[in-house]
């Protein structure tokens, strides 16, 4: 490694001396006024010093021949035509640079070093270039030279004690944002040619242009400022920017609402994503596409060869034909547009999906409340066999007019079971008197060890059969099944005089705390008849507009109360 090589691998590591070397060099440069050969000297290796100090290319990489070629290019032009407005360009390029890197330092001795660079920058510019290139000498007022010239290495002497970040010491350690150094170097711009308008057309000094430049500029600073976000209750311009920069214009917009009343009309979701990718060819840029989701496929617009672009998703597979090739933005909105596209389509796959499984879930509760009826027929028509085998003589007459009275009933009810199969969604059954109901009850359970309450039910109140017939059955038919384990347990049922509560108590043992959580929530692996059939009877009184509950849980008093949802609130409150 030769010396010099040596020399900038060093400096590279250490970024603030390259920039003060800079800066005191391109001092050199300005105070050689007289002598141009080394004015143009100190530009040159000024130059050499931002090619190692710039934050874009590492200065490790190595420069083809024709990169060589730009460079040598650029100098030799630089070199043609070397005078004060090519300083003013130089200074005014690495003001927005320097700028543009203060705007990500955190680190407040190292924000400070590049500010005092910036403003060393911004002085050169002000009080040493700009009045030079004035074409009437007497409207620059008084000079400032001897000050710049021994004041401003002041400022360099000052970055050399400033303590700076380790990140920023690093080669390429300092970020530079370009929107906001291309926005610094059209301001000083601005503040340059403004203020040499002023001179020009007002025939003003040239401090006084300055100050009524930088004047101008605050004010339509901070009018942009305010328009950009105003006072609550307004909106500002800064929501149209932001909209655009996303939306790149209406085109994206307008698909994005097509997609949305899309979405809300179209449920099949095959047709759906045929339909949303086909709204792309609306788009400036497409001119069509092939999509694959699944087993299913399809094409939209025509196949171009030229600019293809693929969008992977799951399960959704893109492929868009563009007239021009896509910019890496345009890249990210489509690829933004397919993921849409593709959680909607997944969204009514799941709809689909859970469609079905609702219809299935339908069909096994309504199969399986159907088994409990059946099997509370089977319990009733077991009982009027036990009566008919154990009946002599004297008992015939009683027994052939029950006969007459259950059958029927029972027929009624296979019937309504037939209905329920033929419809799962509906619930079949009509509705009885109170008191006609609640006599075929007690003659149903008349040769068992269950106690009816009397009760003074009024004539004209009606009671869905097929629900209370449900209920009823459920409940009286696993309170006699824990009988068989509590032979003293005896049975009591029920029925308010307006037919609104209907309950059944028993005096055996209380529900097992670990029983309470599930039961009538959820199916329940039970041996004595808490299982399913009081799950399928509360879902059955919630769909009719009434309420199962377990109304009390005490040894020696258990008892379930099915009763209207309205009733039940009244009687809360």
């Amino acid at each position: 490694m030769t010396p010099l090589q040596h020399l900038a691998s060093i400096l590279r590591q250490r970024q603030r001396w390259l920039l003060i070397a800079l800066l005191g060099v391109l001092h050199l440069a300005l105070l050689a006024e007289a002598d141009r050969a080394f004015g143009t000297l100190c530009w040159l290796v000024d130059v050499g010093l931002f090619i190692l100090w710039q934050p874009f290319i590492y200065a490790e990489r190595r420069l083809d021949l024709s990169a060589l070629a730009v460079i040598a290019l650029l100098l030799g032009c630089g070199i043609a035509f070397y005078g004060w407005w090519l300083l003013i360009v130089w200074v005014v390029i690495l003001a927005a640079l320097v700028g543009g890197r203060v705007m990500f330092i955190d680190h407040r001795p190292t924000r400070i070093f590049y500010l005092i660079a910036f403003a060393y920058l911004l002085a050169a510019l002000l009080f040493w270039l700009v009045p030079r290139v004035v074409a009437n000498a007497t409207l620059v007022g008084p000079s400032l030279d001897p000050e710049f010239a021994w004041g401003m290495p002041l400022f360099l002497l000052v970055m050399t004690l400033l303590p700076l970040s380790k990140d920023s010491d690093r080669p390429g350690g300092g970020m530079v944002d370009l929107f906001y150094s291309l926005f610094i170097f059209l301001l000083i711009a601005v503040l340059v040619l403004g203020s040499l308008a002023f001179m020009l057309l007002r025939q003003s000094g040239y401090f006084e242009a300055v100050f009524n430049t930088l004047t101008t500029i605050a004010l339509l600073l901070l009018l942009i400022g305010w328009t950009w976000n105003t006072r609550p209750g307004f909106t500002g311009i800064d929501v149209f920017f932001s909209r655009y920069l996303l939306s790149i214009g209406l085109p994206f917009e307008n698909w994005l609402h097509r997609l949305t009343t899309l979405a809300s009309s179209e449920s099949n979701p095959e047709k759906f994503l045929s339909q949303a990718l086909t709204e792309m060819l609306d788009l400036p840029w497409v001119e069509g596409g092939i999509w694959t989701a699944g087993t299913r496929n399809g094409t939209f617009g025509s196949a171009s060869q030229h600019f293809c672009h693929e969008f992977s998703g799951q399960p959704l597979q893109l492929t868009l034909h563009t007239r021009h090739k896509l910019s890496p933005a345009l890249v990210w909105h489509f690829h933004l547009l397919a993921q849409l596209a593709n959680e909607h389509y997944i969204a009514k796959l799941r709809a689909r999906e859970l469609q079905q499984v609702s219809y299935l879930r339908a069909i096994h509760e309504t199969g399986a409340r159907l088994t409990h009826d059946v099997k509370n027929l089977l319990q009733s028509l077991h009982n009027l066999c036990y009566l008919a085998q154990t009946a002599n003589g004297e008992d015939s007459k009683r027994l052939e007019l029950l006969l007459e009275r259950q059958l029927p009933q029972i027929t009624q009810r296979l019937q309504q079971t037939l209905a329920k199969l033929q419809k799962p969604q509906s619930e079949a059954g009509g509705a009885l008197p109170a008191a006609m109901w609640w006599k075929i009850q007690q003659q149903r359970y008349a040769g068992q060890p269950v106690s009816f309450a009397a009760a003074n039910l009024d004539p004209e109140v009606l009671v869905p059969s097929a629900l209370f017939d449900s209920v009823a059955d459920n409940l009286l038919h696993n309170a006699l099944l824990k009988r068989q384990s509590e032979s003293e347990l005896q049975v009591h049922v029920a029925l308010a005089d307006d037919a609104s509560l209907l309950s059944v108590c028993d005096s055996g043992s209380a529900i097992r705390e670990e029983v309470l959580a599930d039961l009538l929530h959820a199916p329940l692996a039970s041996e004595n008849g808490l299982g399913i059939g009081l799950y399928h009877a509360a879902r059955q009184a919630e769909s009719c507009g009434h309420e199962l509950r377990l109304a009390c849980n005490e040894p020696g008093k258990v008892c379930f109360e099915l009763h209207r949802s309205g009733h039940a609130t009244a009687a809360r409150e």
